[in-house]
């Protein structure tokens, strides 16, 4: 297709957006007036997956077997690339939409129906993948490893933020639940005949703590007592830690993980609890494709929003959309709703408010000009495959 085409797609794209905007910031305020946690989001599960049902993509819903994941398809039956737009709709528990996941689930809908709607000539095929759990429990990492993204030439989606961005790193992560197992006795009258599992989980902090210097600078590690015994005067016969440990790769998450794993070890043997580790699912570090951002940048800029480019450094937390990213060309850029910090009660008012649903529309527009362009441009698409391809190769 010329320049020509794609300006016009595009322009059709705009249209429709605008057209469906009512509709859509209607549907991301219900969401954030309903608030649901990890793997617990039926409500906005199908608040999502009904717009899409109606405009007649192909429903498919428990994918992979989480009962609020989904997968939606508009399959033009003509040879052309596999994108996918992913929706988060997760909330945090006590802060509710603080993590704006209300604006990115709708978002993606509004791109999906406005290229079904806007682009009926389209090659290939269009996805929006519903993603739960992405605060607690790595939904999308769940999905990929049941080979969900494996068929995709590019996934993309947006995250509300206080700037706008193409690009923004992300550490690699994982969990661990440090569960303590000592002997109960009277804390006054003989403690000589009780083994203290507080003593070593506060003994596992000291641990911690000493590690601290001899960690590189990018490495992240922090945890908290989620229990710590029932009464003062008994020794305590069970406790138990929670720790979250990031670094720049997962290859350097592995050697904190050993060493913080080896201080709760430690600590149990000093103390003579026994210890059990429940360890979570591994975040992966987030490979941006920088071309794929370039082209969303391209049409922010069309829509008049600047983009500004990410701080040197800090500032980095942790989504699975890295593991997403590990499989296939992924895009995870940011859009400014305010001067607000996530998981704070003032994002969550943001995420919610006219500024939050107007960066929402103009995200919907940005993904899917993009797609446009991936779709009636192979040498886009062939630079984004190329730009993946070589990242691969290298690991």
């Amino acid at each position: 297709m010329t320049d020509c085409t794609n300006l016009e797609q595009k322009n059709k794209i705009i249209y429709v957006v605008d057209y469906l905007a009512p509709q859509i910031k209607q549907l991301a305020l219900n969401i954030h007036a309903h608030p649901e946690l990890s793997f617990a989001e039926v409500d906005s599960c199908a608040a999502l997956i009904a717009p899409l049902r109606e405009a007649g993509f192909v429903i498919e819903e428990q994918l992979a077997g989480l009962p609020t994941a989904f997968r939606a398809t508009f399959d033009s039956g003509k040879p052309g690339p596999t994108i996918a737009l992913l929706a988060e709709y997760d909330a945090l528990s006590g802060l509710g939409h603080a993590c704006g996941h209300n604006l990115i689930g709708s978002a993606s809908v509004a791109a999906a129906l406005a290229l079904h709607a806007g682009f009926p000539e389209l090659n290939g095929r269009i996805e929006v993948i519903g993603t739960p759990a992405e605060e607690e429990g790595g939904g999308k990492i769940l999905l990929a490893g049941k080979g969900i993204f494996d068929a995709h030439d590019a996934v993309m989606m947006f995250h509300p933020r206080d700037k706008t961005m193409v690009t923004r790193g992300g550490l690699a992560c994982v969990d661990a639940v440090f569960k303590f197992y000592g002997k109960a006795a009277h804390a006054a009258s003989a403690p000589q005949n009780g083994i203290s599992a507080l003593d070593a989980v506060i003994h596992t902090f000291v641990g911690v703590n000493a590690l601290r210097q001899f960690f590189t600078d990018d490495v992240r590690v922090h945890g908290i007592i989620s229990d710590g015994g029932s009464a003062t005067n008994i020794v305590p016969a069970y406790a138990e830690a929670k720790f979250l440990m990031r670094a720049t790769t997962v290859k350097g998450l592995d050697i904190v993980r050993q060493k913080v794993f080896a201080a709760a070890q430690a600590a149990a043997a000093m103390s003579g609890a026994q210890l059990t580790i429940e360890e979570g699912l591994t975040y992966a570090e987030r490979n941006n494709n920088l071309t794929l951002a370039t082209f969303f940048q391209h049409n922010l800029e069309t829509l008049g929003v600047e983009v500004v480019p990410p701080p040197r450094s800090g500032g980095i937390g942790s989504s699975d959309i890295g593991n997403v990213s590990q499989i296939t060309a992924a895009i995870h850029p940011y859009l400014r709703i305010g001067d607000v910090i996530p998981h704070t009660p003032e994002f969550a008012e943001a995420a919610g408010s006219e500024a939050g649903l107007a960066a929402m529309i103009l995200a919907a527009k940005a993904l899917a000009m993009t797609a446009v362009d991936l779709i009636t441009d192979p040498a886009m698409l062939r630079a984004v495959r190329e730009e993946f391809l070589n990242w691969q190769a290298q690991r």
